[in-house]
């Protein structure tokens, strides 16, 4: 019996240290408020090479922004941003914003990180300030990879993974399904 309970025990822990692995941080600006600026340098996708504010050129189109650090970047979030790349429609309805200090580095390898991708529906793109990202955008430094759903004017949710793959995409596909059905009836 209490070998039972030991091993019942041990089990609850390991589960709750997984849980508490994959849990998320609250990363990015609030729900509700209005989308803040985010000028980037595009290496993908129809801007490539003009430094561009996606809000701006998104307008009133429901978008996903992800931001992404650098040195988190790896196969599980590649394999989240390829799923949710091809469950979107339009071009940019995503948009992938790497946080890094080495631009000069990012900027020779994001282009390669497309060619074995092949996103068609995802520009790949860097900040071109400080690696914890544009302020307004509140991005927690323990984030790996923050999802930043908007209807075109703002904030309708908010995702800041501690740790993700492609079973995480439902989540932020969903909240851009809802975001997509409120700015059609504005």
């Amino acid at each position: 019996m209490g070998r039972i309970l030991l091993t019942g025990l041990a089990t609850v822990v390991c589960l709750a240290i997984v849980g508490a692995a994959r849990a998320e941080v609250d990363s990015g600006p609030k729900v509700g408020e209005a989308v803040p600026e985010l000028k980037v340098l595009p290496l993908t996708g129809a801007l490539e090479g003009k430094e561009s504010d996606y809000v701006a050129e998104r307008k009133d189109k429901p978008t996903i922004y992800l931001l992404i650090p650098a040195e988190t970047f790896d196969r599980p979030i590649a394999r989240f941003v390829k799923t949710l790349d091809g469950k979107v429609t339009d071009s940019a309805d995503v948009v992938a914003v790497w946080l890094t200090a080495d631009q000069a580095a990012t900027k020779t390898y994001l282009p390669r990180a497309q060619q074995s991708l092949k996103l068609e529906h995802t520009p790949l793109t860097v900040y071109p300030g400080e690696k914890s990202g544009p302020g307004a955008w509140a991005i927690d430094s323990r984030a790996h990879l923050t999802a930043v759903v908007s209807d075109g004017k703002n904030v309708t949710a908010k995702f800041g993974f501690v740790s993700t793959n492609e079973t995480d995409v439902p989540a932020v596909l969903d909240a851009w399904k809802a975001a997509a059905k409120t700015a059609k009836k504005e």
